[in-house]
């Protein structure tokens, strides 16, 4: 992996120079479908999507604004619980959570996975059934703890000793915990090394090759009060094939079947995961959700046939693949401005209202996306943009690479696709930015699901504001 620059890597060699998979497009107006929404169309230039024109929506709730196509969200939820029939299906909460999509999950069927107390706060308080809830994290407290269990959270997903002795201590109080031990399965999925959570040298999980998921295993089944139901394995984000799911199924059906074995337990479940990719630009090709079902359980069979194990109950969770497509983030431009590259080729840089504040992927992961003019149309010849935010760091860049109309001006309404899973969930006040609100459109109705922060929000937690005023 090359060194990154100390000042972020736009100031990395190569970094004035556009991908080699980028391609100038024929028309610079049409939407690239696979990127974008199931509802989102282009009409006269401007960007519609369920219904609802993004020149009306950025007249009434202003920009940035993130804008959460219903339908889609509704759809891709639907699709993996079709096809993964025989799974159980967990929405991961952490790529976006809000009252109204707990809704949504409970409605289509799916349970939900989350890993902090505020995450468990908002889908109890939307209403969802707490047995449906699975909950995650690598240090929860003994408080958070109590409370997943007082409220009666299907699993909790235990991911070191620290933790099996506070369940413990809360089961020895007359609590049940019904659990399942996170291993690492030595296996680096092809993503960043952030978002890749399965080789050894990382927070998550017991290692299975230096024998602690084991110790951990006959530690929980020797304990009274805690319900051991199975293993989990996650090994990372934004992948593509199931390669990774195949090494990662055998390693972790082996210890499985040594469980079973050595211990006389045939633990009853085991969840894979997700990480399931989603395309962000034209370089990405991921697969539909019936491929990934029929692959990834051919995987599993095969692996216990030939450990002569039976095939435990199996479940997923899948995140940004049901809610990274369905939103874009609507952004106003600011200004415009030329640089010159060497060799003559130049850059427009195209200043919006929003940036690293409304999405840090770009900054944290090298992330690509795409945009799109979302207000008119435009005969101008394209030519080679970076859409940048108005923060005060010269890595605030959200489009790092992409054909923008060569008349883009000052006003101009601009949509970046697939910012739905982690924009908002990592959004911060960086600059003392205000967090953008999130708009559901369906039907030709836009609503707002989560609102836009005010200055009174902003200063709220300043205690200092009241004690000088």
């Amino acid at each position: 992996m090359p060194h990154a620059h100390e000042a972020g890597w736009a100031h990395a060699d190569g970094a004035l120079r556009g991908p080699s998979w980028l391609r100038e497009p024929v028309d610079p107006n049409a939407l690239v479908d696979h990127l974008w929404s199931l509802t989102a169309t282009k009409e006269d230039g401007v960007l519609t999507i369920g219904g609802v024109a993004m020149t009306d929506l950025a007249r009434d709730h202003g920009t940035p604004a993130y804008v959460l196509d219903e339908a889609d969200f509704r759809s891709r939820a639907r699709a993996f619980r079709e096809a993964f029939a025989d799974y159980d299906v967990y929405y991961a909460g952490k790529a976006f959570l809000c009252s109204s999509v707990v809704g949504w999950v409970a409605e289509e069927g799916l349970s939900i996975d989350v890993c902090s107390d505020g995450e468990l706060t908002v889908a109890l308080r939307a209403g969802f059934d707490p047995a449906r809830i699975g909950y995650h994290g690598n240090n929860k407290t003994y408080a958070e703890l109590r409370r997943a269990l007082e409220a009666g959270v299907g699993r909790v997903i235990v991911d070191s000793v620290d933790e099996i002795a506070r369940l413990e201590r809360l089961a020895a109080e007359g609590l049940t915990a019904r659990v399942m031990v996170r291993v690492t399965a030595g296996v680096e999925a092809h993503t960043h090394e952030y978002i890749a959570t399965a080789h050894e040298d990382q927070k998550f999980g017991f290692s299975i090759t230096g024998g602690d998921a084991m110790e951990a295993v006959r530690r929980l089944q020797a304990a009274a009060g805690i319900e051991l139901l199975g293993l989990h394995s996650h090994i990372g984000s934004q992948i593509f094939d199931t390669s990774g799911f195949e090494v990662a199924a055998r390693r972790v059906l082996a210890l499985h079947a040594r469980i079973s074995e050595e211990l006389g337990v045939d633990l009853p479940e085991l969840d894979l995961g997700g990480g399931f990719g989603i395309a962000y630009t034209t370089q990405d090709d991921p697969s539909e959700p019936a491929q990934l079902a029929t692959e990834m359980t051919k995987i599993v069979e095969h692996e216990c046939r030939a450990l002569d194990v039976a095939v435990p109950r199996l479940s997923i969770e899948p995140g940004r693949a049901i809610v990274g497509p369905s939103t874009c983030t609507l952004y106003e431009v600011g200004t415009v401005k030329e640089v010159a590259l060497d060799g003559g080729a130049r850059r427009t840089y195209v200043s919006v209202d929003g940036g690293m504040s409304d999405n840090i992927r770009t900054a944290l992961y090298d992330a690509d996306y795409s945009c799109t003019l979302a207000s008119r149309g435009s005969d101008a010849p394209p030519v080679l943009g970076r859409v940048v935010g108005k923060h005060c760091e010269a890595g605030d860049i959200v489009v790092k690479d992409e054909f923008v109309p060569g008349d883009i001006a000052a006003g101009d309404l601009l949509a970046v696709p697939g910012t739905g899973a982690y924009c908002r969930s990592m959004a911060s006040n960086y600059n003392h930015a205000l967090r953008p609100p999130v708009i559901a459109v369906r039907d030709g109705v836009a609503r707002t699901v989560v609102r836009r922060e005010t200055v009174e929000d902003l200063l709220s937690t300043d205690v200092g504001v009241e004690s000088n005023s």
